[in-house]
């Protein structure tokens, strides 16, 4: 943060950012990044939106940052002071924590703060310890050690504990269950008192629908709201598409969703029966007695299967469940990869070798001979081609003379 207020205070000629190295420059630093890819005039909105200079990550499994749209970053916003909190953790959400502390630099009377927790380090250099932790969401890890536990506890028991929400957005391609495990851990810092175990931590968890069973296995308060998530750089989770290009980004909530009021000029509208806000698509089922739908568009109900389906699914009597039109028959879905069988999934399969009858199998294999060719050697023959093209071309010039001379 120092590097922050040092920067801060040089003029805007002076004030650089070195996109290859990702960092803050001061002036006796500038000469170790010349050749590097480096930004000048870096405005004072710029250092206060970090995630504008900062490459995002992308390993979708552990870091990526899929940084919200700013139709989404205000949604959240607005909602969150609509409900009346007063603190935020944000978990993996550097865009959102951003947002709300422009805002309050903007407005006095704006009273939201914000704690980020986040995996990408390079954001310390943007904000204080009180402001930024750096941590791990799939393992409740605090890499600043007690300090920072601290630092994020207190945060959570201000004001009795109450006020606060969490707001995560984790790496789609992460395991639920590390996530819920975390999500846990994170109610028990804000937990006060033992009897405060009963309570809920209320919590905005932003990922794909058709993860809604397994967060309900480990939430079961939870509901999902019909929110399109949506973001800026994702090529297809974007705002205004129709059918199933639509984004599948949800929030998972276990704040009442009848206290949540979807923009009515986006298309959603209040079920009155269901007591939530619902896409304009999605209709309520009188038999199923919901609006089933989870993708945005309209369901129909399937009588035999006794459920509402996607519209691009029917009922298949050979399998006897509804599929869709091009799906190979007899094939469930629900069995074992290998050998298809239902009873058991691809990695208790009795077919299947076990990792140390593979590794025995692979030994055996004759191995391939690599083409690659090590540079030294390379070299070594370039310079000996090279002589003796040379050579060649000496005795073809002297031979060449010795015709003249003979002439």
């Amino acid at each position: 943060m120092e590097r922050f207020r040092n920067v801060l205070l040089l003029p805007l000629a002076e004030r650089k950012f070195c996109r290859e190295c990702q960092q803050l420059l001061l002036r006796e630093e500038w000469g170790e990044h010349m050749g590097h890819q480096v930004a000048a005039d870096v405005s004072v909105a710029q250092l206060q939106q970090p995630s504008q200079l900062l490459y995002p990550l992308e390993n979708k499994k552990s870091n990526a940052q899929y940084l919200f749209a700013e139709r989404s970053c205000r949604f959240l916003l607005e909602l969150i002071r609509t409900l009346g909190f007063r603190r935020v953790l944000s978990v993996g959400t550097p865009r959102f924590h951003e947002l709300i502390r422009l805002q309050a630099s903007k407005d006095q009377g704006f009273c939201l703060k914000s704690l980020l927790l986040d995996i990408d380090f390079r954001y310390s250099q943007f904000y204080t310890d009180e402001e930024f932790c750096h941590y791990n969401m799939f393992n409740h890890h605090f890499f600043g050690g007690e300090a920072a536990r601290e630092v994020c506890r207190e945060f959570l028991q201000q004001d009795g504990g109450q006020g606060v929400i969490v707001v995560t957005d984790p790496p789609f391609g992460g395991l639920v269950e590390p996530l819920a495990f975390t999500l846990k851990k994170l109610k028990s810092m804000w937990t006060m008192e033992p009897e405060d175990s009963t309570k809920e931590l209320p919590i905005f968890w932003i990922f794909p629908y058709f993860f809604e069973s397994r967060i309900l296995q480990f939430f079961p308060s939870f509901c999902m709201l019909d929110y399109q998530v949506d973001y800026d750089n994702h090529t297809l989770y974007k705002h205004g598409k129709t059918g199933r290009k639509q984004s599948p980004v949800r929030i998972f909530t276990n704040i009442l969703p009848k206290n949540i009021i979807l923009p009515a000029e986006e298309g959603y509208r209040l079920c009155s029966i269901c007591q939530r806000y619902v896409s304009s698509e999605n209709r309520h089922c009188e038999i199923c007695n919901s609006c089933t739908s989870k993708d945005g568009r309209r369901w129909n109900h399937c009588f035999l299967c006794k459920k509402c389906v996607k519209p691009s699914w029917i009922h298949c009597s050979s399998c006897n469940r509804c599929a869709l039109v091009s799906h190979s028959c007899g094939s469930t879905g629900d069995g074992c990869f290998v050998c298809g069988d239902v009873g058991h999934k691809h990695r208790n399969c009795p077919n299947q070798l076990t990792n140390r009858e593979t590794t025995q199998v692979r030994k055996k294999l004759p191995k391939k001979k690599s083409n690659k060719m090590k540079r030294g050697t390379f070299a070594r023959k370039s310079k000996l081609q090279l002589q003796t093209k040379k050579e060649e071309k000496t005795k073809e010039e002297k031979s060449n003379v010795d015709v003249l001379v003979t002439i």
